[in-house]
Protein backbone atom coordinates (compact mmCIF):
# COMPACT_ATOMS: atom_id res chain seq x y z
CA UNK A 1 0.00 0.00 0.00
CA UNK A 2 1.27 3.40 -1.02
CA UNK A 3 2.45 5.94 1.93
CA UNK A 4 0.39 8.12 0.63
CA UNK A 5 -2.59 6.13 0.73
CA UNK A 6 -5.08 8.78 3.89
CA UNK A 7 -4.49 6.39 6.48
CA UNK A 8 -0.86 4.59 5.64
CA UNK A 9 0.53 3.97 9.10
CA UNK A 10 -2.23 2.82 11.02
CA UNK A 11 -3.19 -0.57 12.50
CA UNK A 12 -6.51 -2.27 12.48
CA UNK A 13 -6.97 -5.05 14.51
CA UNK A 14 -10.11 -6.89 13.33
CA UNK A 15 -11.49 -9.71 15.39
CA UNK A 16 -14.63 -9.64 13.31
CA UNK A 17 -16.59 -12.14 11.40
CA UNK A 18 -19.26 -12.59 8.80
CA UNK A 19 -19.50 -9.45 6.84
CA UNK A 20 -20.37 -5.97 8.98
CA UNK A 21 -17.67 -5.70 10.93
CA UNK A 22 -15.13 -7.31 7.67
CA UNK A 23 -16.74 -4.68 5.91
CA UNK A 24 -16.01 -2.00 8.03
CA UNK A 25 -12.31 -2.94 8.35
CA UNK A 26 -12.14 -3.69 4.38
CA UNK A 27 -13.21 -0.15 3.70
CA UNK A 28 -10.13 1.16 6.24
CA UNK A 29 -7.56 -1.03 5.17
CA UNK A 30 -8.59 0.60 1.07
CA UNK A 31 -7.76 3.67 3.03
CA UNK A 32 -4.23 2.67 3.57
CA UNK A 33 -4.41 1.07 6.91
CA UNK A 34 -3.12 -2.27 7.90
CA UNK A 35 -5.66 -4.38 8.80
CA UNK A 36 -4.44 -7.61 10.93
CA UNK A 37 -7.37 -10.01 11.06
CA UNK A 38 -7.45 -12.09 13.70
CA UNK A 39 -10.08 -15.52 13.34
CA UNK A 40 -10.22 -18.53 15.24
CA UNK A 41 -8.13 -21.69 13.93
CA UNK A 42 -11.51 -22.53 12.23
CA UNK A 43 -11.34 -19.52 10.31
CA UNK A 44 -14.42 -17.05 9.62
CA UNK A 45 -17.89 -18.78 9.35
CA UNK A 46 -17.97 -17.19 5.75
CA UNK A 47 -14.84 -19.34 4.68
CA UNK A 48 -17.50 -22.17 4.32
CA UNK A 49 -20.31 -20.35 3.19
CA UNK A 50 -21.45 -21.55 -0.38
CA UNK A 51 -21.37 -21.84 -2.61
CA UNK A 52 -19.91 -21.13 -5.01
CA UNK A 53 -16.41 -22.06 -4.32
CA UNK A 54 -13.47 -21.67 -6.32
CA UNK A 55 -10.36 -23.07 -6.82
CA UNK A 56 -8.23 -26.29 -6.23
CA UNK A 57 -9.48 -29.43 -4.51
CA UNK A 58 -8.08 -28.54 -1.29
CA UNK A 59 -7.52 -25.22 -1.51
CA UNK A 60 -11.31 -24.25 -2.33
CA UNK A 61 -12.33 -20.50 -1.37
CA UNK A 62 -16.04 -18.92 -0.59
CA UNK A 63 -16.73 -16.07 -2.79
CA UNK A 64 -18.62 -14.73 -0.24
CA UNK A 65 -15.33 -14.21 2.07
CA UNK A 66 -13.45 -13.10 -0.77
CA UNK A 67 -15.91 -10.03 -1.19
CA UNK A 68 -15.00 -8.56 2.26
CA UNK A 69 -11.42 -9.46 3.21
CA UNK A 70 -9.74 -7.82 0.69
CA UNK A 71 -6.13 -5.92 1.88
CA UNK A 72 -5.92 -8.18 5.11
CA UNK A 73 -3.41 -10.10 7.19
CA UNK A 74 -4.74 -13.41 8.76
CA UNK A 75 -3.30 -14.75 11.77
CA UNK A 76 -5.44 -17.31 13.65
CA UNK A 77 -5.37 -17.41 17.15
CA UNK A 78 -7.78 -18.90 20.17
CA UNK A 79 -7.63 -16.91 23.04
CA UNK A 80 -7.77 -19.97 25.68
CA UNK A 81 -4.19 -20.27 24.88
CA UNK A 82 -1.72 -18.70 26.65
CA UNK A 83 0.93 -17.94 23.72
CA UNK A 84 -2.33 -17.04 21.39
CA UNK A 85 -3.89 -14.94 24.03
CA UNK A 86 -0.48 -12.57 24.44
CA UNK A 87 -0.51 -12.65 20.93
CA UNK A 88 -3.45 -10.54 20.74
CA UNK A 89 -2.26 -8.28 23.82
CA UNK A 90 0.67 -7.12 22.01
CA UNK A 91 -1.32 -6.66 18.58
CA UNK A 92 -3.60 -4.39 20.74
CA UNK A 93 -1.33 -2.48 22.64
CA UNK A 94 0.30 -1.75 19.18
CA UNK A 95 -2.69 -0.97 17.44
CA UNK A 96 -5.00 2.36 16.51
CA UNK A 97 -8.39 0.57 16.03
CA UNK A 98 -9.77 -2.69 17.42
CA UNK A 99 -12.89 -3.53 15.59
CA UNK A 100 -15.19 -6.61 16.96
CA UNK A 101 -18.68 -7.51 16.64
CA UNK A 102 -19.42 -9.99 19.38
CA UNK A 103 -22.68 -10.24 21.57
CA UNK A 104 -22.31 -7.31 24.36
CA UNK A 105 -20.49 -9.19 27.27
CA UNK A 106 -18.13 -11.60 25.75
CA UNK A 107 -15.41 -8.51 25.34
CA UNK A 108 -15.84 -8.50 29.40
CA UNK A 109 -15.53 -12.45 29.29
CA UNK A 110 -12.44 -12.21 27.58
CA UNK A 111 -11.04 -9.50 30.15
CA UNK A 112 -11.23 -6.78 27.43
CA UNK A 113 -14.04 -4.71 28.95
CA UNK A 114 -13.26 -1.04 28.36
CA UNK A 115 -11.03 -0.52 31.68
CA UNK A 116 -9.03 -3.12 30.97
CA UNK A 117 -8.54 -1.81 27.48
CA UNK A 118 -8.03 1.85 28.37
CA UNK A 119 -5.23 0.76 30.45
CA UNK A 120 -3.41 -1.85 27.78
CA UNK A 121 -3.70 1.43 25.05
CA UNK A 122 -5.09 4.35 25.86
CA UNK A 123 -5.09 5.90 22.68
CA UNK A 124 -7.46 3.01 20.86
CA UNK A 125 -10.09 3.23 19.28
CA UNK A 126 -12.74 0.69 19.83
CA UNK A 127 -15.47 -0.20 17.34
CA UNK A 128 -17.88 -2.57 18.35
CA UNK A 129 -20.57 -3.66 16.05
CA UNK A 130 -23.97 -5.99 17.45
CA UNK A 131 -27.22 -6.55 16.26
CA UNK A 132 -29.38 -5.00 18.35
CA UNK A 133 -26.98 -2.28 20.37
CA UNK A 134 -24.91 -2.58 23.32
CA UNK A 135 -27.87 -2.30 25.55
CA UNK A 136 -31.79 -1.67 26.27
CA UNK A 137 -33.96 -4.89 26.54
CA UNK A 138 -32.72 -6.50 23.56
CA UNK A 139 -28.95 -6.26 23.64
CA UNK A 140 -28.36 -9.91 24.12
CA UNK A 141 -30.18 -11.01 20.73
CA UNK A 142 -28.49 -12.37 17.61
CA UNK A 143 -28.41 -10.48 14.66
CA UNK A 144 -27.64 -11.41 10.70
CA UNK A 145 -28.82 -9.25 8.49
CA UNK A 146 -31.91 -10.62 6.83
CA UNK A 147 -33.34 -10.60 11.22
CA UNK A 148 -32.38 -6.92 11.12
CA UNK A 149 -33.89 -6.11 7.47
CA UNK A 150 -37.34 -7.67 9.17
CA UNK A 151 -37.04 -6.46 12.67
CA UNK A 152 -36.02 -3.21 10.98
CA UNK A 153 -38.52 -2.67 9.00
CA UNK A 154 -36.78 -2.80 5.76
CA UNK A 155 -38.71 -5.89 4.42
CA UNK A 156 -41.81 -4.29 5.37
CA UNK A 157 -41.80 -1.41 2.92
CA UNK A 158 -40.14 -4.22 -0.25
CA UNK A 159 -41.88 -6.15 -2.47
CA UNK A 160 -45.43 -5.94 -4.55
CA UNK A 161 -47.33 -5.54 -1.36
CA UNK A 162 -47.73 -5.78 2.02
CA UNK A 163 -48.76 -9.80 1.83
CA UNK A 164 -45.31 -10.25 0.23
CA UNK A 165 -42.97 -8.83 2.56
CA UNK A 166 -39.08 -8.92 0.60
CA UNK A 167 -35.54 -9.12 1.72
CA UNK A 168 -33.28 -6.79 -0.52
CA UNK A 169 -30.80 -9.33 -2.52
CA UNK A 170 -27.57 -7.84 -0.81
CA UNK A 171 -27.09 -7.41 2.94
CA UNK A 172 -27.50 -3.92 2.87
CA UNK A 173 -27.70 -4.09 6.63
CA UNK A 174 -24.11 -5.17 7.10
CA UNK A 175 -22.94 -3.02 4.64
CA UNK A 176 -24.70 0.01 6.24
CA UNK A 177 -23.86 -0.80 9.63
CA UNK A 178 -19.70 -1.26 8.35
CA UNK A 179 -19.83 2.21 6.38
CA UNK A 180 -21.27 3.70 10.04
CA UNK A 181 -18.92 2.14 12.02
CA UNK A 182 -15.42 3.06 9.75
CA UNK A 183 -17.07 6.72 9.84
CA UNK A 184 -17.14 6.74 13.57
CA UNK A 185 -14.10 5.28 13.81
CA UNK A 186 -12.42 7.91 11.80
CA UNK A 187 -14.14 10.40 13.52
CA UNK A 188 -12.75 9.22 17.10
CA UNK A 189 -9.42 9.21 15.32
CA UNK A 190 -9.52 13.12 14.44
CA UNK A 191 -10.26 13.71 18.41
CA UNK A 192 -7.67 11.29 19.38
CA UNK A 193 -5.75 13.85 17.11
CA UNK A 194 -6.92 16.47 19.99
CA UNK A 195 -7.26 14.68 23.27
CA UNK A 196 -4.05 12.21 22.71
CA UNK A 197 -7.08 9.52 23.46
CA UNK A 198 -8.99 6.88 21.99
CA UNK A 199 -12.65 5.89 22.25
CA UNK A 200 -15.46 3.12 21.83
CA UNK A 201 -17.48 3.77 19.07
CA UNK A 202 -21.12 1.85 18.68
CA UNK A 203 -23.46 0.96 16.16
CA UNK A 204 -25.16 -1.63 15.02
CA UNK A 205 -27.35 -3.67 12.81
CA UNK A 206 -31.00 -2.01 14.00
CA UNK A 207 -29.36 1.40 14.33
CA UNK A 208 -28.03 0.91 10.67
CA UNK A 209 -31.60 -0.04 9.24
CA UNK A 210 -32.84 2.78 11.30
CA UNK A 211 -30.43 5.01 10.06
CA UNK A 212 -31.80 4.03 6.12
CA UNK A 213 -35.21 5.00 6.73
CA UNK A 214 -35.28 8.26 5.51
CA UNK A 215 -38.33 9.44 3.67
CA UNK A 216 -40.09 6.36 5.28
CA UNK A 217 -39.29 6.62 8.77
CA UNK A 218 -40.79 10.45 9.27
CA UNK A 219 -44.43 8.90 6.72
CA UNK A 220 -44.81 7.39 10.03
CA UNK A 221 -42.65 9.84 12.87
CA UNK A 222 -44.27 13.09 11.18
CA UNK A 223 -47.11 12.53 9.52
CA UNK A 224 -48.35 9.72 10.91
CA UNK A 225 -48.98 7.12 8.07
CA UNK A 226 -47.41 3.80 7.98
CA UNK A 227 -45.54 3.27 4.78
CA UNK A 228 -46.23 0.02 2.22
CA UNK A 229 -44.35 -1.62 -0.37
CA UNK A 230 -44.81 -0.06 -3.67
CA UNK A 231 -42.60 -2.74 -5.60
CA UNK A 232 -40.35 -1.22 -7.99
CA UNK A 233 -42.24 1.89 -7.92
CA UNK A 234 -41.70 5.03 -5.75
CA UNK A 235 -44.25 5.55 -3.16
CA UNK A 236 -43.76 9.31 -3.39
CA UNK A 237 -43.20 10.07 -6.74
CA UNK A 238 -44.49 8.81 -10.14
CA UNK A 239 -43.32 7.83 -12.77
CA UNK A 240 -40.06 6.54 -11.08
CA UNK A 241 -39.80 2.91 -11.12
CA UNK A 242 -39.28 -0.08 -13.77
CA UNK A 243 -41.54 -0.36 -17.08
CA UNK A 244 -41.52 -3.50 -19.53
CA UNK A 245 -40.04 -2.75 -23.04
CA UNK A 246 -39.70 -5.94 -24.85
CA UNK A 247 -37.56 -8.13 -23.16
CA UNK A 248 -35.67 -5.99 -20.93
CA UNK A 249 -36.81 -4.09 -18.06
CA UNK A 250 -36.35 -0.05 -17.94
CA UNK A 251 -36.55 2.46 -15.20
CA UNK A 252 -37.55 6.19 -15.62
CA UNK A 253 -36.86 8.84 -12.72
CA UNK A 254 -38.82 11.86 -13.41
CA UNK A 255 -38.34 14.04 -10.22
CA UNK A 256 -39.63 17.44 -11.24
CA UNK A 257 -42.74 18.52 -13.50
CA UNK A 258 -40.39 19.98 -16.50
CA UNK A 259 -39.16 16.16 -17.11
CA UNK A 260 -43.07 14.74 -16.88
CA UNK A 261 -43.69 16.93 -19.64
CA UNK A 262 -41.10 16.41 -21.70
CA UNK A 263 -41.64 12.27 -20.63
CA UNK A 264 -45.01 12.48 -21.93
CA UNK A 265 -44.03 14.44 -25.26
CA UNK A 266 -41.81 12.08 -25.91
CA UNK A 267 -44.32 9.33 -25.56
CA UNK A 268 -47.44 10.82 -27.23
CA UNK A 269 -49.37 11.62 -23.87
CA UNK A 270 -51.08 14.84 -22.92
CA UNK A 271 -48.90 16.03 -19.85
CA UNK A 272 -51.95 18.01 -18.42
CA UNK A 273 -54.46 15.35 -18.66
CA UNK A 274 -56.40 15.52 -15.22
CA UNK A 275 -55.04 12.32 -13.86
CA UNK A 276 -51.43 12.88 -14.94
CA UNK A 277 -51.05 16.86 -14.54
CA UNK A 278 -49.59 17.34 -10.81
CA UNK A 279 -46.88 14.38 -9.13
CA UNK A 280 -49.54 13.82 -6.61
CA UNK A 281 -51.97 12.85 -9.39
CA UNK A 282 -50.12 10.76 -10.66
CA UNK A 283 -49.02 8.43 -7.95
CA UNK A 284 -52.75 8.24 -7.48
CA UNK A 285 -53.81 7.27 -10.41
CA UNK A 286 -49.90 4.82 -11.03
CA UNK A 287 -51.35 2.17 -12.32
CA UNK A 288 -52.98 3.56 -15.28
CA UNK A 289 -49.83 5.71 -15.75
CA UNK A 290 -47.55 2.58 -15.28
CA UNK A 291 -50.25 0.43 -18.12
CA UNK A 292 -50.04 3.07 -20.29
CA UNK A 293 -45.90 4.20 -20.31
CA UNK A 294 -45.33 0.39 -20.50
CA UNK A 295 -48.00 0.51 -24.21
CA UNK A 296 -45.66 3.20 -25.36
CA UNK A 297 -42.91 1.49 -24.82
CA UNK A 298 -43.17 -1.40 -26.48
CA UNK A 299 -43.41 -0.17 -29.62
CA UNK A 300 -39.48 0.40 -29.80
CA UNK A 301 -36.19 -1.44 -28.84
CA UNK A 302 -35.08 -0.41 -25.44
CA UNK A 303 -31.78 0.75 -26.45
CA UNK A 304 -33.71 3.71 -28.91
CA UNK A 305 -35.95 4.52 -26.17
CA UNK A 306 -32.71 5.09 -23.83
CA UNK A 307 -30.98 6.97 -26.52
CA UNK A 308 -34.02 9.40 -26.57
CA UNK A 309 -34.64 9.54 -22.66
CA UNK A 310 -31.10 10.46 -22.32
CA UNK A 311 -31.26 13.41 -25.23
CA UNK A 312 -34.37 14.68 -23.79
CA UNK A 313 -32.42 14.64 -20.06
CA UNK A 314 -34.84 12.60 -18.87
CA UNK A 315 -33.01 10.09 -16.27
CA UNK A 316 -33.67 6.47 -17.32
CA UNK A 317 -31.57 3.05 -16.91
CA UNK A 318 -31.74 -0.87 -18.28
CA UNK A 319 -32.22 -3.23 -15.31
CA UNK A 320 -28.80 -5.06 -15.93
CA UNK A 321 -27.98 -8.66 -14.11
CA UNK A 322 -24.26 -8.77 -12.41
CA UNK A 323 -22.32 -9.84 -15.38
CA UNK A 324 -23.87 -7.08 -17.48
CA UNK A 325 -22.61 -4.43 -14.72
CA UNK A 326 -19.32 -5.93 -14.27
CA UNK A 327 -18.57 -5.73 -18.09
CA UNK A 328 -19.95 -1.78 -18.31
CA UNK A 329 -17.07 0.50 -19.71
CA UNK A 330 -18.02 3.12 -17.10
CA UNK A 331 -17.52 0.56 -14.09
CA UNK A 332 -14.00 0.02 -15.34
CA UNK A 333 -13.29 3.87 -15.94
CA UNK A 334 -14.11 4.14 -12.31
CA UNK A 335 -11.62 1.81 -11.37
CA UNK A 336 -14.93 -0.55 -9.86
CA UNK A 337 -13.45 -4.08 -10.68
CA UNK A 338 -9.92 -4.34 -9.24
CA UNK A 339 -7.70 -7.30 -10.20
CA UNK A 340 -5.12 -8.91 -6.85
CA UNK A 341 -3.19 -11.93 -7.35
CA UNK A 342 -4.36 -14.79 -5.14
CA UNK A 343 -1.98 -17.71 -3.81
CA UNK A 344 -4.12 -20.27 -4.58
CA UNK A 345 -6.54 -19.20 -7.38
CA UNK A 346 -4.09 -16.92 -9.12
CA UNK A 347 -5.42 -13.75 -10.82
CA UNK A 348 -8.70 -12.87 -9.73
CA UNK A 349 -11.37 -9.88 -10.16
CA UNK A 350 -12.91 -8.19 -7.28
CA UNK A 351 -15.52 -5.05 -6.65
CA UNK A 352 -13.57 -2.74 -5.89
CA UNK A 353 -13.25 0.73 -3.46
CA UNK A 354 -16.05 3.24 -3.55
CA UNK A 355 -13.83 5.80 -2.60
CA UNK A 356 -11.60 7.41 -5.43
CA UNK A 357 -9.22 10.57 -4.20
CA UNK A 358 -8.10 13.70 -6.52
CA UNK A 359 -5.71 16.55 -6.10
CA UNK A 360 -3.65 14.91 -3.37
CA UNK A 361 -0.80 12.55 -3.54
CA UNK A 362 -2.46 9.76 -4.50
CA UNK A 363 -5.17 9.77 -7.30
CA UNK A 364 -6.82 6.92 -5.41
CA UNK A 365 -6.12 4.21 -3.10
CA UNK A 366 -5.25 0.64 -4.94
CA UNK A 367 -5.82 -2.69 -3.16
CA UNK A 368 -2.87 -4.86 -3.47
CA UNK A 369 -3.59 -7.38 -1.05
CA UNK A 370 -5.71 -10.57 -1.98
CA UNK A 371 -7.73 -12.20 0.61
CA UNK A 372 -5.54 -13.84 2.67
CA UNK A 373 -5.69 -17.38 3.20
CA UNK A 374 -6.15 -18.49 7.02
CA UNK A 375 -3.28 -18.13 9.58
CA UNK A 376 -1.39 -16.78 6.37
CA UNK A 377 0.49 -14.14 8.77
CA UNK A 378 0.48 -15.59 11.75
CA UNK A 379 4.28 -16.62 12.09
CA UNK A 380 4.85 -13.38 10.30
CA UNK A 381 2.90 -11.28 12.63
CA UNK A 382 4.81 -12.71 15.71
CA UNK A 383 7.89 -12.36 14.12
CA UNK A 384 7.23 -8.46 13.60
CA UNK A 385 6.02 -8.41 17.45
CA UNK A 386 8.68 -9.73 19.03
CA UNK A 387 10.70 -7.05 16.84
CA UNK A 388 12.57 -9.78 14.74
CA UNK A 389 11.47 -7.76 11.34
CA UNK A 390 10.31 -4.44 10.71
CA UNK A 391 7.13 -5.32 7.95
CA UNK A 392 5.00 -8.94 7.95
CA UNK A 393 5.48 -11.05 5.18
CA UNK A 394 3.78 -9.61 1.87
CA UNK A 395 3.87 -5.52 3.06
Amino acid sequence: MSAAAPLAGLLVVDCSRVLAGPYATMLLGDLGARVIKVEHPDGDSTRQWGPPFVGPEGARESTYFLSVNRNKESVALDFRRPQDRETLLALLRRADVLVENFRPGVMERLGLDAAALEALNPRLVHLSVTGFGPDGPEAARAGYDHILQGEGGLMSVTGPDPQHPTRIGVPVVDVLAGAFGAVGVLAALQEREQTGRGQQVHTSLLAAAIGSHVYQGTCWLVAGEVPEPTGNHHPQIAPYGTFRCGERVLQLGVGTEAQWVRLAGLLGLDPAEPRFRRNQDRVRHRAALVELIEARLATRPPAAWLAELEAAGIPAGEVRRMDEVYASPQVAAQGLVLEVEHPSLGRIRLPGSPLRFQGGAQAAPVPSRPPPGLGEHTEAVRRWLAGEEDRAAGD
